[in-house]
């Protein structure tokens, strides 16, 4: 295998998780006697760069097509956080009626409509139809494309140099990462800032987080192969926030190499996260070895709490037909054996199955219906805003687990 940024050869693999179809290939009832496409899934770091890294088995078609399920605004979590940063940056840069805001991957809309309310001409890229169609519903203007150097180069024929590019958690998504990050920089004006947001790879080791690994992530990053990235593009990282999202993720702010901005700033948050990883030594192999055991262990103990309380007549369902579910479930070896359904508050995502381990996904309501005595938190990062959702759950005396990074029973 080559890395997907510096060409160089990577003959081991860091952590190979098995044979499993896309984790966010759910299956219609029409389909649920039909085999799978499966692929191999399995980590790779670059003995060069530190890139971590999947090889590819799907393109972006493959994955953000008209069956994507993902609506951002349906997290309340994320539609505040979105909010919140959504005024952050306008007054960092004093953005107004003249500037220009360009968001990648920009769903259903739940972040740009913060900036079409201000009067802030915008514009949302989003591949998929269906949540691209939400955004349009709430005054957000959207290009139903891929982003790309050919499209950047068709947007700035157009005279549309963006004062502001935001990018979150996308980069992960897009293999070919030198034409992405091209496009960035083509797009963006000279004074122009990029924001991005991506999970640190830093807090997906030291916190065990290894279902964050699926077919939709190619990268897993650290300010330290960033820095260097960006650098041969011509951008510079200018400052960074840490945050909770994803268990642990930053943002990182960016622009043109030797502007008035990259002079100016004060680097600090940048050196002390760069100190942090390299004392954590992430430029290392046995840095990155780690999450195989750690996934091991998890699973193991997973396994083997689960079949205890069934052995009990326990009746055990699960919330959230999360990506990272699928990756822990199917990793796990975790069937209709052990959870006999998942529960989601996504419309689409209702009447279908999840993959491989063809667990059914019910409605919220049928949580009171069946009065489970265990509800396990697939999308453990959220597990603050599920435990409230959940409360009413107590009047029969249920119990809410996670798994990720340790074993926790509420």
């Amino acid at each position: 295998m080559k890395c997907k940024f510096c060409n160089s050869s990577i003959n081991d693999s860091t952590f190979d998780l098995g044979i499993s179809p896309p984790s966010n290939s759910l299956i219609s009832s029409d389909d649920y006697f039909e085999e799978e496409s499966s692929f191999p899934l399995v980590l790779y770091t670059c003995p060069n760069c530190f890139l971590v890294q999947i090889d590819e088995q799907l393109t972006g078609p493959e994955i953000f097509n008209n069956n994507y399920v993902y609506f951002s605004s349906m997290s309340n979590y994320w539609v505040s956080h979105a909010k919140k940063y959504s005024i952050d940056i306008i007054n960092r840069l004093q953005l107004g009626v003249h500037s220009f805001v360009v968001e990648i991957a920009s769903n259903d809309g739940y972040l740009l409509k913060n900036f079409v309310e201000r009067g802030i001409d915008c514009l949302g890229i989003e591949p998929s139809e269906g949540t691209a169609n939400a955004a349009e519903l709430v005054g957000v203007p959207t290009l139903i494309e891929f982003f790309d150097l050919n499209l950047a180069e068709k947007l700035i024929s157009d005279n549309r140099e963006a004062d502001l590019i935001i990018a979150n958690n996308v980069l992960a998504h897009v293999p070919s990462i030198n034409n992405f990050i091209s496009a960035f920089k083509r797009l963006l004006k000279p004074e122009g800032t990029i924001t991005i947001e991506f999970p640190h790879v830093l807090s997906m080791v030291n916190n065990k987080e290894f279902d964050t690994i699926y077919h939709e992530h190619f990268f897993y990053f650290s300010i330290f192969t960033l820095k260097n990235i960006f650098f041969t593009h011509g951008l510079s990282i200018y400052d960074v926030d840490e945050l909770e999202t994803h268990g642990g993720s930053l943002r990182i702010y960016l622009t043109n190499i030797n502007n008035s901005i990259d002079k100016q700033t004060n680097k600090g948050n940048l050196r002390r996260i760069l100190d942090k990883e390299l004392n954590n030594k992430i430029n290392s192999f046995e840095f990155y070895s780690r999450i195989k055991k750690d996934a091991l262990n998890i699973k193991l103990k997973a396994n083997e709490f689960l079949k205890k309380e069934k052995t009990l007549g326990k009746k055990i369902i699960a919330f959230g037909a999360a990506a990272k579910g699928n990756t822990f479930l199917n990793f796990s070896s975790i069937t209709t054996e052990l959870i006999d359904f998942v529960v989601d508050e996504t419309p689409y995502k209702i009447g279908k199955f999840m993959p491989q381990s063809k667990i059914p996904i019910h409605s919220f309501e049928k949580i009171a219906e069946e009065k489970p005595d265990l509800i396990v938190i697939l999308p453990w990062n959220h597990k603050k805003e599920i435990m409230k959702k959940l409360l009413f759950t107590k009047q029969w005396g249920a119990k809410l687990v996670v798994f990720i990074p340790e074993l926790e029973v509420f």
